[in-house]
């Protein structure tokens, strides 16, 4: 029987009684080895299940219920599930088999959490929320460039259970980097809990590094030549794509924090000590971030006051031309009354001269208003 039928069946099932029962039905049909990095061939939400002992993967495909007994038998080593978007149903068995606590489930399986780490008994519960860059060949008012998922791990003496959600921040890497480092392995779940809060950090690292090529992009335009024309619904963009990356990081800095310094039963303290490591990270990410804020801030009151200088010089322009304008209009509106009696009226060069009066008068309104760089 295959572990996502497996999974399944635990679903269905209450009680020792029934997991006993699963792990009969397991035994007798073949199985099919999901200790592989990509999703089940069954459509399960199952990614991987692993058991490690001494740093080591152990061979084979057992199934969940089959690993755990022998981890629990044996009182060495540990199990690690990885999950995608499970449903209800998907996880019922799965938080009966390790004994995790309701409200730590319904928030593994509903998502959109903040980041936060609780503990519930002998389990801890932590919740990243991931990050990656959108690449885009121009930022426009409707880019997106911040894209988010989230990363739930249940941590025990002997199990480390991932569920993730999004499309991105897959662990696959991750795990291939662990158990190439069997010594940093053998340190337990602690040391995969500490795997995935780096991982985590140093995304966004990497994500902060490229918001900022496009903060710079955005000032170098605001204060070219013609920057005051620049398109603000930019700015905007990246402040709300900004918003989206600071729910992501700040709320961190406490869960990590307790990780690095309070005493937590699951955490060694040599583990501690690289959660420290992780801080200083996550410290210079939030940094960043707040650089980040106040620079878009500084480049939208300039751009700002750009708009507002070129609309007065716009007005300034608009003046002096209406100023100039007026001239003739007074004198066509003068000589338009239809009078008999005025000046020049019936003199043949009367009307080459108010034609000469107006081209002087305009002309030297027009040098004027350019000398005070109004025009």
């Amino acid at each position: 029987m295959s572990m996502a039928g497996n999974l399944r069946k635990v679903t269905h099932l209450s009680g020792v009684g029934g997991l006993r029962k699963v792990a009969r039905l397991a035994r007798r049909r073949p199985r099919v080895d999901l200790s592989h990095p990509a999703r089940s061939p069954l459509g399960s939400s199952v990614v991987n299940c692993v058991t490690y002992r001494d740093g080591v993967r152990v061979p084979g495909g057992s199934d969940l219920v089959d690993a755990v007994e022998r981890v629990r038998k044996k009182g060495d080593g540990f199990v690690w599930l990885g999950l995608h978007e499970p449903t209800d149903q998907e996880f019922a068995g799965i938080a009966e088999l390790f004994d995790l606590h309701p409200l730590a489930v319904e928030d593994a399986v509903e998502a959109h959490q903040r980041p936060k780490l609780e503990r519930y008994g002998e389990t801890l519960f932590a919740v990243f929320k991931t990050v990656c860059y959108v690449e885009h060949e121009e930022l426009t008012a409707t880019s997106e460039v911040v894209n988010t998922g989230e990363i739930m791990v249940f941590v025990g003496e002997d199990f480390v259970i991932t569920v993730r959600h999004g499309m991105h921040g897959s662990l696959g890497p991750l795990r291939e980097g662990l158990e190439a480092d069997p010594q940093q392995l053998a340190k337990g779940p602690a040391a995969v809990l500490h795997a995935i809060a780096d991982h985590v950090v140093d995304d966004y690292l990497l994500v902060t590094d490229s918001v900022q090529a496009d903060i710079d992009q955005v000032e170098m335009d605001v204060f070219a030549e013609n920057g005051a024309r620049a398109d603000p619904g930019r700015i905007y963009q990246l402040k709300r794509e900004l918003l989206e990356l600071k729910r992501a990081v700040v709320p961190l800095g406490r869960p990590i924090e307790d990780l690095a310094t309070r005493p937590i039963r699951v955490v060694d303290p040599e583990i501690q000590a690289y959660f420290r490591d992780v801080l200083d990270h996550l410290m210079r990410a939030k940094e960043q971030i707040a650089s980040f804020d106040e620079l878009l801030n500084s480049i939208l009151q300039a751009h700002l006051a750009q708009v507002t200088v070129a609309q007065n010089e716009d007005m300034r322009k608009i003046t002096a031309w209406a100023a100039v304008i007026a001239v003739p209009t007074m004198v066509c509106g003068v000589y338009g009354m239809n009078f008999d009696y005025m000046p020049e009226l019936h003199w043949s060069f009367g009307y080459p001269l108010v034609i000469g009066v107006m081209t002087v008068a305009c002309l030297a309104l027009y040098r004027g208003f350019r000398r005070s760089g109004w025009l």
